[in-house]
């Protein structure tokens, strides 16, 4: 699958979708085939940074000490210092911090304390600070930077299902932008697979609201075309 294959089908997703009063995101969704997801070395799950950003502004919490306290009030949406944990002790409260933000930052000397605060409900919510994304920083590091990455970076995650889907921008991004997006996330879940693109059923690009577009490669086209005309296709 090229670039340009994609490209058609993100304007065919644009074509075929109505105007919303929002701004709808775009999905990419590889279904996959001949994994088994119960060998772990068969599940996909790593982070990557969009070389165009998500289109959005994303919500991001900090959880650190004295150390980096000036500086995450200054830069990330929400701090809470290690001090606040044990305001964070009900259920309830911990689940609406998740639901709330996208990404947790936290000081690596904290996770220890965070893990027992926060890990019984970020944990199945796949909301615990990752390393993979560079969530566990030193309390010496700059969050600026940290914080930036993060506006760009979206999870590629099988989830015990034959699927990954995640956004690859929004509807008032061009369509170039989006394209990027894509091409670099299906490259990474290619390179993740155990069989490359064996292991891909199919690739779809949809807007929030609107109908998903199979990514059909041009060369596969091509070739069903000139079997068409040989009569060596049926119609269905």
């Amino acid at each position: 699958m090229n670039k340009e294959d994609i490209l058609k089908a993100i304007k065919k997703a644009r074509e075929s979708s109505k105007k919303r009063k929002f701004n709808q995101t775009f999905d990419l969704v590889i279904n996959l085939d001949k994994l088994n997801l119960k060998k772990p070395e068969e599940n996909v799950n790593s982070f990557i940074v969009l070389p165009q950003g998500r289109g959005k502004k994303l919500k991001i919490c900090a959880l650190v000490d004295k150390e980096l306290a000036i500086q995450s009030k200054s830069i990330c949406d929400k701090t809470i210092l290690k001090d606040e944990f044990d305001k964070y002790t009900d259920k309830k409260t911990l689940r609406k911090l998740a639901s709330e933000f996208d990404y947790f930052i936290a000081q690596a000397n904290l996770m220890v304390d965070i893990a027992k605060v926060f890990g019984r409900v970020f944990g199945p919510k796949g909301k615990m600070p990752s390393p993979k994304a560079g969530c566990i920083v030193p309390p010496n590091i700059d969050l600026k930077i940290i914080y930036n990455k993060l506006q760009k970076t979206v999870r590629i995650q099988t989830k015990n299902e034959q699927a990954i889907k995640c956004s690859v921008g929004t509807e008032d991004m061009k369509d170039e932008q989006i394209q990027e997006n894509a091409f670099a996330v299906y490259n990474t879940v290619l390179s993740s697979l155990p069989k490359d693109a064996e292991n891909i059923h199919n690739v779809i690009i949809k807007l929030t609201m609107g109908s998903p577009v199979v990514v059909t490669e041009e060369a596969k086209e091509e070739k069903l075309a000139k079997k068409a005309k040989k009569g060596e296709v049926k119609n269905a």
